[in-house]
């Protein structure tokens, strides 16, 4: 089979299987979205945001629209410039932020099929058990349990980055050192967390493979590894210069305390949201994340370690079943202690919080292995074709997900109103801050796609120090002290979303609205919500 059919093959397969796992997105790609959940809103807004600058203004493409007139603020949290990249023709072809999210979120699906096939079929020489692989790994419950989270959807840098890592081994050039740097850099843009899994993964490797091949005194293995880390590091680095300066900011760094309360506990091992897998949860404690393979990358995966042994001297089993064991562990947060380590000696660890995201790796590992027992088990057998076909629909139906992804709503009037006027600044109330769910600014974050005007308003993972300070003053705009906050940022628009107060808050806000109405100006009204221009600030 020449490449161009075996690629053209694999492209239909990844888009097939991934439209069916994914179903109905799809078929409703720009009336569907994850607008239950603040991340899910924050995650839309996002990937529109830089899918948006970056055409109309990429210098300034981490000066997001929130927490006016902080700049850098895209930094605050994942960046997401590696969806914002992939969207872009969708964005600009729609404007439709939410079409623009779930045809990242499908090609996600397909690059991690397409990157997990060709590492296995590199490493076993079947297609059959590629495909397997590709399936146990690409839609595995992990995935499913993370929709509201575009930057974990994007896992294909993790088998693309071995791919390259092996072939580096196999013929180690500066150009495929160059090749696996490249694709590191890649899963970085795409993931902060999995930026620093390859990292981890590619140390790890180095060592396995070198030790394993006698590759200490090789010059070739470690140029091609030194151009890997130049290309890497220069390819990231324009993007890391915001965190480099966001790490000086209190709050900015986790503690082990913080990183403690997000790690996995045994029965996450176990617990999935796939219809195969739901009589499990009844029987489980509680369980503090999804992290089960599925019981076919499970049994697989450990009859796979056995098979490779006898392979490559070892050197496969060493590699993904120390992995296994080693991301295990490390997921277990620092109690288990090898986190712990991690936190102290890796550069940035500690930005990162969640230490049951390891789990990812072990079912990287076991969907790896799964490729070599199943590659046994198909030369074992009289007729490999019909095995080949019942293990890849066993391993489909098996993760068959039932997604429940909400039918979006129209945009407000009010936000067609704001578009057409001037630029300018606008705070929207009710004004959310902690104690009432500061991620509920997200709704005014997703409505800011149809005019991207700034917003004082805002949500991330790290919020300014100022903000919590005005709060409590903003919160009751129009008041003559908030007004005293706005004007020397020279805010300039007020959006009033009157459903959003109970009817005594209503009340209170009406009468402000009221006494300071010669600083406002009428724009839009239509009772629920209302829109005023602020044209002058009381002494």
């Amino acid at each position: 089979m020449t490449f161009r059919r075996e690629l053209a093959l694999v492209l239909a397969a990844s888009a097939l299987v991934t439209v069916a796992l994914t179903y109905p997105i799809a078929f409703q790609m720009g009336r569907i979205g994850r607008v239950d959940s603040g991340d899910g809103k924050f995650s839309i807004w996002n990937v529109s945001w830089v899918a948006r600058t970056l055409v109309v203004d990429p210098l300034h493409v981490f000066d997001a629209n929130i927490f006016y007139p902080h700049r850098g603020t895209l930094a605050y949290s994942e960046n997401n410039l590696g969806a914002g990249v992939l969207a872009v023709p969708v964005y600009w072809a729609t404007k439709n932020p939410y079409a623009a999210l779930n045809f990242v979120v499908l090609l996600g699906f397909c690059l991690s099929f397409i990157g997990m096939y060709y590492l296995v079929r590199h490493l076993t020489g079947d297609r059959r058990a590629a495909i397997v692989s590709a399936i146990a790994f690409a839609f595995c419950p992990y995935v499913f349990a993370r929709t509201a989270h575009i930057q974990l959807l994007l896992t294909a840098g993790l088998p693309f980055t071995m791919l390259a890592f092996h072939r580096l081994v196999d013929r180690p050039t500066p150009g495929r050192g160059a090749a696996l740097g490249l694709v590191m850099a890649a899963q970085a843009y795409c993931c902060g967390y999995y930026g620093v899994f390859d990292v981890l993964l590619v140390g790890y490797a180095v060592l396995v493979v070198a030790t394993n091949r006698s590759l200490w005194k090789a010059p070739a293995f470690w140029i091609a590894i030194g151009a890997a880390a130049v290309v890497a590091i220069g390819t990231v680095l324009p993007a890391f210069v915001p965190y480099v300066r966001l790490a000086n900011l209190e709050g900015a760094s986790r503690t082990l305390e913080q990183a403690s309360s997000f790690r996995a506990n045994w029965s996450s091992y176990l617990a999935s949201s796939a219809v195969a897998h739901a009589w499990m949860l009844k029987y489980l404690p509680r369980w503090s994340d999804v992290l089960f393979p599925g019981f076919c990358a499970l049994i697989l995966g450990v009859t796979g370690a056995w098979v490779a042994r006898r392979q490559l001297r070892g050197e496969v089993t060493w590699l993904y079943t120390g992995l296994a064991v080693l991301a295990f562990w490390a997921s277990f947060g620092p109690p288990a202690g090898l986190y712990a380590v991690l936190y102290w000696i890796v550069p940035f660890f500690a930005w990162l919080r969640a230490p049951a995201r390891f789990g990812l790796l072990v079912v990287f590992s076991l969907s790896v292995l799964t490729g070599f027992a199943v590659a046994e088990l198909l030369r074992r057998v009289k007729h490999p074709n019909v095995l080949a076909a019942a293990l890849t629909i066993a391993v489909i139906g098996e993760l068959f997900v039932t997604l429940d992804i909400p039918r979006v709503e129209p945009f407000e009037p009010v936000y067609r109103t704001l578009a057409a006027l001037p630029d300018g600044a606008v705070i929207e109330m009710p004004f959310y801050f902690h104690e009432v769910g500061i991620y509920q600014n997200t709704r005014y974050m997703l409505s800011s796609t149809t005019h991207w005007k700034p917003l004082v308003n805002g949500y991330s993972d790290y919020i300014p120090p100022d903000f919590d300070q005005n709060v409590e003053t903003l919160k009751f705009f129009p008041r003559r002290d908030a007004f005293k906050i706005l004007e020397p940022n020279k805010v300039r628009y007020a959006v009033i979303h009157l459903y959003g107060y109970n009817e005594e808050d209503r009340r209170a806000e009406l009468a402000r609205l009221k006494e300071f109405s010669q600083y406002l100006k009428p724009l839009y009204d239509d009772s629920f919500t209302q829109l005023y221009e602020i044209v002058g600030f009381p002494p």
